[in-house]
């Protein structure tokens, strides 16, 4: 067992660090060379439970603070039965049923939606009080299961036929992380989040050992995050170091493969098949990657409220910010919290061209539509108190915290989501009406620095839906301003100190439990 989870270090490492006054990702007084049991140290109460991989006083923390399933009139919730199984990587069969794996048991369990029941899959090789963070999984078209094991540098296979497991070593040297898991055809790509790589297995059923090609990363010491594949079969990703910056790397593995073929050199200068994007500087953070329907490439920034687009054809970035986190959900019982973050972190496209990523300090499931620039944010019920500023010491905030939604599943129109520190997983419904519309009078204006123009911003709301709305007015820079005429009508400035470029405004608004707003595109000349 190794000394220090290093799934847990990720978590810190990809903005876990929570808007309280101090609470860092950690396993704080819990350590893993120590037999609690036979020690039978007071402080923990054995159940019989993966909750005695904890100590009593981490319990609520990590376990789940209430035990409740919650829903609203877009979001359902589900409790696993087993208790404490800490849910992360998630994902969706053929038939619609959903897999996810639990990082405090070992073992992957199955959500059946017609009948609503959970079928947990014991993993008979897990070392009894392991536990480790599996960020990926995915399934593959002859029923199989693959996921990525942190702690023990392994990528595993589930059958879900003869439900049995199968364990394959990762390729690691020295500090690596296997991380985020993409089946793609007889290849299986994972990012090595520490090792500074990324790794392609060939796991074609009629070759007796399982080959892979390691693509070192063009930034040492970095990073290397989640990655995605274009219509040519370029893959994608980036290289960061923390709070400085980093690339978008390109990787032609079609031009390698076929050079690698023609010249019979196995080992050819992967760095002659690589492109490398600098990152804009408000970029620090990309974890999630994907690319939507007309090319476009998008990043999701954990360090920030922010997700980025990137047009490969111009090179050209261009931020969206999302609305700001509601109360709820960073508490500021002590008046730490300056600045609230939404922290988006992964993202992906759906069939209808939609993108969807979990916002992990709003604790909301979002979909942007990039045809039409609007944005709804689902608010999901469940909150944990221990991972937010809700405890000013006098009192404790009400209905206060995260869930920790570290992953989700596109699903048709289901998003499906686990709650790392709540034992739950949940489900968005995107086919269910929005109680209310956004209307601009023009989705994009031009300005010079010094200039502004006006705009109406109309909340249109259903005649039998109707709720208190808050309305949402987010930018990206300072050097742009809004400010409300009247109840239809805005102002939008552009300072003296304004760069030219290209720039989205955010407006709508938002109840408890739903946010819905629309981009307005600012250009500055």
């Amino acid at each position: 067992m190794k000394k220090q989870t290093k799934g847990i270090l990720a978590f810190g490492f990809l903005g876990g660090l929570m808007l309280t006054s101090g609470v860092l990702i950690a396993i704080p007084g819990y350590d893993e060379q120590v037999d609690y049991a036979a020690m039978n140290d007071p402080e923990l109460t054995i159940t019989g439970t993966p909750a005695d991989n904890y100590p009593d006083e981490q319990r609520n923390q990590f376990c789940s603070s209430d035990k409740i399933a919650k829903s609203t009139k877009f979001v359902q919730e589900f409790v696993i039965p087993t208790e404490c199984t800490n849910p992360l990587a998630i994902t969706s069969d053929y038939d619609g049923n959903v897999w996810f794996v639990q990082t405090n048991t070992g073992n992957l369990a199955k959500f059946d939606p017609s009948t609503q029941t959970f079928t947990e899959f014991e993993n008979p090789t897990w070392p009894d009080g392991a536990r480790s963070m599996m960020w990926g999984i995915d399934y593959a078209p002859d029923g199989s299961i693959w996921f990525t094991d942190e702690t023990y540098d392994s990528v595993w296979k589930f059958s879900t036929f003869e439900e049995e497991y199968e364990r394959l070593s990762y390729p690691s040297e020295g500090n690596s992380l296997p991380q985020k898991l993409r089946i793609d055809g007889s290849q299986i790509i994972i990012n090595d989040f520490t090792g500074n790589k990324l790794t392609i297995l060939d796991v074609n059923p009629t070759d007796t050992e399982v080959n892979y090609l390691s693509i070192p990363s063009p930034v040492d010491d970095s990073v290397t995050a989640d990655f995605a594949i274009d219509g040519n079969d370029n893959i994608w990703y980036t290289n960061w170091l923390y709070q400085q910056g980093g690339i978008l790397v390109q990787f032609n593995q079609n031009d390698y493969l076929d050079d690698v073929t023609t010249t019979g050199q196995l080992y050819l200068p992967l760095i002659d098949y690589i492109d490398g994007y600098p990152l804009p500087v408000q970029l620090l953070t990309p974890n999630g990657v994907t690319f939507s329907d007309d090319g476009t490439l998008w990043l999701a920034d954990t360090t920030s409220s922010s997700f980025f687009s990137f047009d490969p054809s111009t090179e050209q970035f261009i931020q969206y910010v999302t609305a700001d986190p509601i109360l709820e959900t960073f508490g500021n019982q002590t008046g730490i919290v300056k600045s609230p973050l939404s922290r988006p972190y992964w993202i992906e496209n759906d069939e209808q061209g939609r993108l969807v990523f979990n916002a992990q300090t709003a604790n909301n499931i979002s979909v942007m539509d990039p045809k039409t620039q609007t944005l709804v944010e689902y608010h999901v019920p469940s909150k944990n108190p221990n991972w937010a500023d809700c405890d000013s010491g006098i009192e404790v905030m009400e209905n206060c915290g995260v869930a920790q939604i570290f992953d989700f599943a596109i699903s048709g129109e289901k998003i499906w989501f686990t709650e790392w520190v709540e034992n739950k997983i949940g489900v968005v419904d995107t086919s269910v009406p929005l109680p209310f519309d956004i209307q601009l009078e023009f989705d994009e204006v031009t300005l010079s620095p010094g200039e502004s123009t006006t705009n109406y911003f109309i909340i249109s709301q259903s005649e039998n839906d109707l709720v208190d709305l808050i309305s949402i007015v987010s930018t990206t820079h300072d050097f742009l301003v809004v400010e409300s005429i009247d109840s239809q009508n805005i102002e939008i400035s552009a300072s003296e100190q304004a760069i030219p470029g290209t720039y989205k405004i955010l407006l709508g608004a938002q109840t408890s439990d739903i946010a819905i707003s629309k981009y307005l595109t600012v250009i500055i000349e």
